[in-house]
């Protein structure tokens, strides 16, 4: 199983913590592809909305890819890939400040140039210590090979 990250404005997370799927990229589809049932999800938000909203710099969902395969829906005109998550919905936003210096995402000097590709991996250390601070540790060894 792979960790992954997406960088999303919480209110788009907040969508699709709803609606129970994961989207990135603006909806592309290739880096949905890279996602398996089973991997880790964690969304990063850097602001409260898109595209102008707040800084907020925290960790707004996680959760574990539902069984399934990547689908292209419908929303009016916009046409964007999703994937199906299991959102651990009593996780509480995290901000990264006070992790920082526990996270391997966070160790080097431009750490947050790297949000810019909107899809990133996390290692297993990266994703309990997000788990954790968020209020869910206990969801990470829950599931076969977390």
């Amino acid at each position: 199983m792979t960790n992954w990250m997406g960088v999303v404005s919480r209110d788009h997370v907040q969508k699709g913590v709803r609606l129970g799927i994961a989207q990135v990229n603006h909806g592309k589809r290739t880096p949905l592809e890279r996602i398996r049932p089973g991997d880790g999800m964690v969304y990063y938000s850097p602001r409260t909305t898109y595209p102008d909203g707040p800084p907020l710099r925290a960790f707004t969902a996680i959760g574990r890819i539902a069984p399934g395969d990547v689908w292209q829906a419908t929303d009016g005109d916009f046409h964007p890939w999703r994937r199906a998550v299991d959102w651990w919905t009593d996780a509480i936003d995290a901000p990264v400040a006070p992790l920082t210096g526990d996270l391997e995402l966070t160790s080097g000097p431009n750490w947050g140039y790297a949000l810019r590709r909107g899809l990133l991996t996390l290692s297993d250390a990266d994703f309990a210590t997000i788990a954790a601070a968020m209020g869910v540790p206990e969801r990470v060894s829950a599931y076969p090979g977390g």
